[in-house]
């Protein structure tokens, strides 16, 4: 599984409306970490990486790898 890059979680949590203290909450890590991340003034380990793709992934966020990078919103079954 690749990463998560800041901008796809920017991204991401605002197609869900997510807050940071939401990502944090959902992927197990702490909410600076998710800041720091974010802004772009650090770069977490990739097991916490992964752990906030994952929680994003889980609540519907598909990543684009190809064409550059982005993300999108899977359509429910519901």
């Amino acid at each position: 599984m690749l990463n998560v890059s800041p901008a796809q979680s920017r991204a991401a949590r605002a197609l869900l409306n997510w807050s940071q203290d939401e990502l944090a909450t959902k992927a197990s890590v702490g909410v600076n970490t998710v800041r720091n991340f974010e802004q772009e003034k650090a770069s977490p380990r990739p097991a916490i990486l992964t752990a906030m793709r994952s929680a994003l992934e889980r609540a519907g966020i598909q990543m684009i790898e190809d064409e550059g990078e982005g993300v999108k919103l899977r359509k429910t079954t519901e």
